[in-house]
Formats: C-alpha cells, structure tokens, sequence
C-alpha cells in the first residue's frame, strides 16, 4: 500500500470511529429518539392525589400585605389555585406596631396593623400560616443583633422570657376575642424562620431555640389547647430528629412539624455528604429525609408541613422567570405526593423586599407574578396543575402524572425536562442540545373506548383537550425579550406582557384507537384532559 493509501485509509478509518462515537453518544433527547409510551389504565390501583402542593404560599414579611398590589396578587393567584394559607415573616416587627414599652416599663400592645393584614388576608378567602418572628427592639436582649435584609429584623433573643410570653398570650387572646376560637384554632402558628440558618442570634443555636419554642408554645396553649403550634421551621431540612425527641422528653406540645430546602442547597448541608443531587429532585429527596426521621421518631403521627421551597434560593432569573419552572414543578409534586400534608412554594408574588426595593420586573424573583401583576411561566404552572384530578393512577414513567376527577374524567401531565439554561441575566430557550420528546400517550380499560358491536357502525373516537407550557405558551419572557428587557416596563407595554404571560385556549385533539401522540419541546409542560 502506497503512502497516499494509507493516508487516506487512516483519514477513513478515523471519521468512521468519530461517527461511530457521535452515534453511542447521542443523548436520549436526540432527534431519532423513540416515542416515550405512557399507558393509562383505569384498572391500575390509584391512590387519594391531595392538591397538597396548592395550600399555602409563602411571602414576604408581614408589612407588605397592607398593600393594594400584594392583595391584587392574592386575588389573581386565588383565581387559578384556591389556596387556603399565606405565610410571612416578621408579624412582631417594629413597622407592624404591636410592642412598646411606657414610662414605667410596662408593656403595651397596639394591634392595629395586625387586624388590618389579618383581616385583609381573611376577607380574600386566605387564612394565616402565623410565622412568629422577629424580636421587637424594646424585647430584644441584644438590639444589635440584626439580620442583613433591607428592612434589618431583631434576631436576638428577647431580655425576659417572661415579657415575650406575655406578648405571645396578649397576641393570641387577642386573635380569639376579634375572630373566634373556631376560626383561629384553623390557623397555625410556627415558631421563629430559619433558627440554623442565621435568622436567630442566640448561642448555641439549637438548644437556645429550643428554650424559645418550649416558652412559645406553652404560651399559646395557655391561652387555648386547641391553637395549633409547631417548629422547628429549620432551613435544609435540619434538627427535626433532635426537635422531635425534645418535644417528647420534655413534654413540649408540638402540632406539626416544619422545615425548608431549596432545590439548589448543598447536598453537604442538607444530606451530610457531597453527592450531587439534581435539581429536580433536591426538594423530595430532603422532604423524604425528615418524612423517615418523623415516622422512626417517638411521634410518628405528627403532621409535616414544608414551609419554604423552590427551584432556587438565590436571583436566578433563568430559573424562577422561566418555563423550566412547569416541569421542574410537575417533577417536584410528582416525586413529594405522600410526604408531606402541606408545601408552600417561596413565593406567590414579587411584591418583595429582602435585598431592598425591586430594581427591576424580572430579575429571578421567587413569586409566581413579578412586579405589575404579570404572570410568569410558575404561575402557568400552578394554573395547570390545579386541573390535575383527586385520585392518582400508577404509571411507569417519571415524567408523567396520571390523575382522574370525582366525574371521571382523566387529567395527565406529561413534562420533558431540561436543566436551566445558565443562571445570567438573558433567557434564553432550550438549548440546541435539548431536543423534543415525542410521548405517546395510550389508554386501556378507561370507559372511553367501548367496542362496537358488530355490524354496527364504529364507536366515535375520544377527544382531547390539551394545554401547553413552553417557550412558545404561555410565556412572557419572550414578550419581555422582543421589547427589548425594559428595566420597568411602560404602561403601554404592560398589557402586551400580561397577554403574552396568558395559556392559549387548549387544542381539541382526536384520539384515535386509543393513542394520542405529543411532541413536547425541552422544558415543556403539557397537560391534558380526557372525558
């Protein structure tokens, strides 16, 4: 063989290994991927699908429900998700009025402000998640023990246990003569945010929080046994073993526990280890975690609440702003069904000031609607998944959800998920690696499909109505990034935003033979009703 030849063999020889390489390597996501089959069979054995997920939201502190904005947005997220609680920070802040001290040192209490939040919140259908938080200056035993956010919280412990009991009756008796045992006694009451995470300033942390919930709830059961109070409200899903057989040993009265993890927390902080977990799983995979600690604890039947969570801890516009959310959500109430009675999502409005004023209308906000009232793709989310039916149907799939109504009618979600494009301040879609998947969705034994008899004409086919989340439905940021990311929008291009933030009407689809088939793009959320 001449030099030349062999060249040009080895040059061969090398492009098939290269295409051969290329074609191992090809990610499941790739063009030629088979079509993902999702059988739904009504013969299956279901389970009770609680909207568990739909309950409770977080905000921001206490001050900010005084606000006719922050009350549109109750307004508007209670018009896709009837949910039941709100919770917040800093109901014994300074700016809310409830404690000062007179001339000889006594007490006084002014509970003007409070009625106005807690009535606001009440006449909109919405109930009191009670964090009880932060220290009033005049209580507190070091004044300059401040957490580091705009509107700078007392995190000390209070100078006299005595004088924080007393607030704590005073408050308590005073919610039972303005709204009546039958209502309060349907509220919760948490004790103090995040006491491992900074948010409280005694020394050691544990033992001296655990001294704050034991004056706590002994306070509030004085008043009534019938309020409902619980801890430890830890972040990464920290202490509740130790919180549990505290309560227990000491005969501490605990209703419920609570705790948070954010989707992007250290594995190291959260699990003790330095594992990867993805972010589509962190959050169940820690509220499964304290699930087992509560069910090997001495009180294995007390409720657990998770008080805080989402894709993100951090400003992470390509995260929070953006359709990942619909089937990072979907995964999320997918993979946490039966752990937990309650999740309130970090939080339902960008009506928030943590880091100070808002500096612009999508900046990675946590809430489901940024600034103006404009939906983002999570409050799509939220909207479509409340659709989802009451009773959950087994399936083999982890990116399915099958559900059917009281009235029979089948409701699936069907999510292709695809990590955050980065986390800078420019969305943009699915990369150009993520691919589409193909789902085909078959159903057996549903009530839909009936043989026709014979010689009969053939039985009509089923019809579908399906909606879409993704880059192209229901998605304002890309409204946001033709006009250019005006840093406020103008009121003129406020309207064109909100429409754009808007689900299309859902498509009517023929299902025929029992098959339906979908193409869902990267990030997508898709959810579809059967009747």
């Amino acid at each position: 063989m001449t030099l030349a030849w062999r060249v040009l063999a080895i040059i061969l020889l090398s492009v098939h290994v290269a295409l051969a390489a290329d074609a191992s390597n090809e990610s499941p996501e790739g063009v030629h991927q088979a079509p993902i089959a999702v059988v739904v069979d009504t013969r299956k054995p279901s389970t009770p699908f609680p909207h568990y997920w739909e309950q409770m939201f977080g905000s921001g502190r206490a001050a900010l429900a005084l606000r006719d904005s922050y009350r549109q947005d109750v307004r508007l997220v209670k018009s896709v998700v009837d949910f039941k609680y709100v919770r917040f920070h800093a109901i014994f802040h300074d700016e809310i009025g409830l404690y000062d001290v007179d001339a000889a040192g006594k007490a006084v209490y002014n509970f003007s402000y409070i009625d106005q939040i807690y009535d606001g919140l009440l006449a909109l259908g919405v109930r009191p998640f009670v964090e009880l938080s932060f220290m009033p200056k005049k209580l507190a035993r070091d004044p300059n023990n401040i957490f580091g956010f705009w509107y700078q919280p007392y995190i000390s412990e209070p100078k006299d246990y005595a004088q924080w009991d007393a607030m704590l009756q005073a408050f308590a008796q005073h919610l039972i003569e303005r709204y009546g045992i039958e209502e309060v006694a349907q509220w919760y009451f948490e004790v103090w945010n995040e006491p491992n995470g900074g948010f409280w300033g005694g020394k050691p942390y544990q033992p001296t929080y655990f001294e704050l919930y034991d004056h706590s709830a002994r306070a509030l059961k004085a008043i009534s046994r019938r309020l409902r109070v619980g801890g430890p409200s830890t972040a990464q899903a920290a202490w509740v073993q130790d919180f549990i057989q505290h309560c227990h040993e000491h005969h501490v009265p605990v209703d419920f526990v609570s705790s948070h993890v954010y989707a992007n927390d250290d594995p190291q902080d959260v699990f003790g280890n330095t594992i990867p977990v993805p972010r589509d799983q962190m959050v169940c995979r820690a509220v499964r975690k304290v699930h087992d600690e509560i069910q090997r604890s001495p009180l294995p039947a007390v409720p657990l609440i998770w008080s805080e969570y989402n894709a993100s801890y951090a400003n992470e516009p390509n995260v929070t702003d953006t359709v990942y959310m619909g089937p990072w959500l979907a995964a999320t109430i997918s993979q946490c069904d039966g752990l937990t009675e309650a999740m309130s999502y970090w939080t339902f409005s960008d009506v928030f000031e943590e880091n100070g004023v808002v500096k612009s209308t999508f900046y990675g906000g946590f809430g489901l609607l940024a600034e103006d009232n404009i939906p983002k793709p999570a409050f799509n989310a939220f909207a479509l998944l409340h659709r989802l039916g009451d009773r959950r149907l087994s399936v083999d799939s982890d990116a399915a959800l099958i559900t059917q109504r009281r009235d029979g009618t089948l409701v699936v979600a069907l999510w292709n998920y695809a990590p955050p494009d980065g986390t800078g301040a420019k969305y943009t879609p699915a990369g150009s690696s993520r691919r589409p998947k193909t789902f085909l969705l078959q159903l057996k034994q549903t009530g839909l499909l009936k043989r026709p008899e014979p010689l009969k004409r053939p039985a009509p086919a089923a019809r579908a109505r399906v909606w879409r989340l993704d880059a192209d439905h229901g998605n304002v940021m890309k409204a946001y990034d033709a006009l250019d990311r005006p840093v406020h929008p103008t009121p003129a291009q406020l309207p064109q935003l909100k429409k754009a933030a808007q689900l299309p009407s859902p498509e009517n689809l023929r299902i025929n033979d029992g098959r339906l088939s979908l193409e869902i793009p990267a990030q997508g959320l898709v959810l579809i009703e059967i009747r």
